[in-house]
């Protein structure tokens, strides 16, 4: 981790890219953590520029609607509530009072929250509280409803509850942090009595870690799959040499390491990672554990793709990666081998490769500390490895067909293109955050804001899903347009999940946000393609669909000029008819 002299230095460094305005208020002194945040962004790629409100003064900025945290028009805005000074409050208190204090406090966060969101588009950062124990009735506190043990504890699950109900809102795990580094690893005493500083200098670079974590996670910068060794990895020993008996898995011995290592996995599994396996090995060797042992616990329907052979294990990722259609630098690659991981990190300096402690029983803990899988969404039970299973099929019936035109054509795709509506809202949203390479313009929207767009005269709106022979992609495309006068609208957002590139989606598209346009009267469609590092595959799209360019990376359609483009997908309605 770096110092925190480290991160004020870095403060000083230029970051090319976006500025991401970020506003800090507290009951406490900020100044110091606004720096960290400001440091540790720039040493993470991140042009982050903080605003730091006076000490104690959120009330007085957020019930200003032209107070200077809203004249700084931040992208979020962080609301740090240290809580010794939530203490304070507290003891003041008569016992009766002290009873609802989590309830009464977490209306006023609410109303935080509101005046936020009434008063600018900033998303909000809010920080869970801290634990602080005053040993009132010692053990007992926590049967007894009016100490503050008790009433922090309630107050940080309603936080994290309401937080659930509202989608502008990140939570910020302070505490974590806290029980990470200990409290008086956190906490200092004589620097909060003199500067009211609710953590320790040291304590600032991993609490400013944790805020810029969640705003990378918001600008699409996500890990979305684990590439993993086998031998001595996933299990103790060699299977090759020790035979499917000779393997360390399940409750004895070190068996346990690797049973709780494969528990984790398989949850980050259902959350939405993509598992593969990348190993040196003869193929039936590497997949008798997962057929046959009883104790392991992830089995092959848990694996997206399997690679076991003996070429160097830089070549098999690259394959993976291209089956996947991902980015690298979205890719975590697990081995107990320095050999093999330095190899990696020579070969493909993009992916990440965690350095793992010698003690395999280590390495749980490091992993989750290392917090790799930071995310903004989350819609809950998408099993993707089944469709990138499907995929594999896809891919062999490929090779079955003389022409690409007739695999298309096998494919027996057929595709739907509906309005927004509230239930796939979160899904939406989702993909406006997550998709970095098909996506023109790169916006990230909320479920809050998508609703404000669906909701809103001034767009035109559309979903598009698909399927085929081998099964459901789901939702695959979203398109948001503008309406910049009566007859010109403007193509806000275009992402397209890339596990459906070149069978014809794109054209299906473009034909039917063409028609919605005409359907409203426009008579012309304006677009722009905004570079990023991840999305130059899409840079000649516009022109390769109809479009003419006007100037650099803007484009003109006139409606009533297009041809409707072709394409193998037939058109399902709103009624399930083709």
């Amino acid at each position: 981790m770096y110092s925190f002299r480290e991160l004020q230095k870095a403060k000083k460094k230029s970051v090319d890219g976006k500025e991401i305005r970020l506003a800090v208020l507290g009951n406490c002194a900020s100044q110091f953590l606004s720096d960290a945040i400001e440091g540790y962004g720039k040493l993470e790629g991140l042009n982050i520029t903080v605003y730091d409100a006076d000490y104690n003064q959120i009330d007085e900025q957020l019930l200003d609607s032209s107070a200077e945290v809203y004249a700084a028009c931040p992208d979020q805005i962080l609301i740090w509530l240290g809580t010794e000074k939530i203490y304070e409050e507290f003891l003041w208190l008569g016992v009766s009072e002290r009873s609802t204090f989590a309830e009464d406090y977490i209306q006023k966060i609410r109303q935080y929250w509101e005046l936020i969101s009434n008063n600018s588009q900033a998303m909000v950062l809010q920080m869970n509280l801290t634990e602080l124990d005053d040993k009132a009735l010692g053990q007992y506190s926590c049967k007894v409803d009016s100490t503050f043990i008790y009433q922090v504890r309630k107050l940080n699950f309603l936080i994290e509850e309401e937080a659930q109900r509202d989608s502008r809102v990140f939570v910020i795990d302070n505490l974590s942090v806290q029980i990470s580094l200990g409290r008086n690893g956190y906490f200092n005493p004589r620097l909060y009595y003199s500067s009211k500083m609710p953590v320790a200098m040291p304590a600032l670079p991993y609490l400013a870690k944790a805020v810029v974590d969640v705003i990378k996670a918001m600008r699409g910068q996500i890990k979305k799959c684990i590439i993993l060794d086998l031998d001595n990895t996933l299990w103790g020993g060699v299977v090759g040499d020790d035979g499917l008996a000779g393997i360390e898995i399940g409750e004895l011995g070190k068996g346990h390491v690797f049973t709780n290592f494969q528990l984790w996995l398989k949850q980050l599994k259902e959350y939405g990672i993509i598992l593969c396996v990348c190993s040196k090995n003869d193929e039936a060797n590497a997949r008798e554990p997962f057929e046959k042992h009883e104790e392991m616990v992830l089995r092959l329907d848990d694996i997206s793709v399997f690679v076991a052979n003996w070429d160097d294990k830089a070549s098999n990722i690259k394959v993976i990666q291209e089956t996947l259609n991902i980015g690298m630098d979205s890719i975590i690659f697990i081995d107990d081998n320095p050999f093999e991981r330095n190899l990696v990190r020579e070969m493909i300096p993009q992916i990440e490769v965690p350095e793992l402690p010698e003690d395999p029983a280590a390495w749980l803990t490091f992993l989750q500390e290392k917090n790799y899988f930071e995310t903004a969404s989350y819609t809950g039970g998408s099993d993707r490895t089944k469709l990138y299973q499907a995929e594999y099929e896809r891919k062999k019936m490929s090779r079955t067909y003389e022409s690409i035109d007739d695999y298309l054509k096998g494919l027996e795709m057929v595709g739907t293109a509906k309005k927004f509506e509230p239930l796939q809202y979160p899904r939406i949203a989702q993909l406006t955050q997550r998709s970095n390479q098909f996506n023109l313009r790169t916006k990230r929207y909320t479920e809050a804001d998508i609703q404000r767009i669906d909701e809103s005269d001034d767009y035109l709106t559309l979903y598009y899903t698909l399927r085929d022979k081998f099964g459901n992609h789901g939702l695959v495309g979203v398109i948001i347009m503008e309406k910049r006068s009566p007859e010109e609208i403007f193509i806000d957002t275009w992402l397209m999940s890339c596990r459906v590139l070149k069978r014809g989606m794109e054209e299906f598209i473009v034909n039917q946000l063409v028609k919605d346009a005409s359907v409203h009267g426009f008579k012309t469609i304006t677009a722009e393609y905004i570079p990023t590092a991840k999305n130059n595959m899409v840079k000649d799209i516009y022109e390769k669909m109809g479009f003419s360019k006007t100037e650099d990376n803007h484009y003109l359609l006139h409606v009533d000029r297009f041809k409707k483009l072709n394409n193998y997908i037939r058109e399902e309605d709103d009624n399930g008819q083709e």
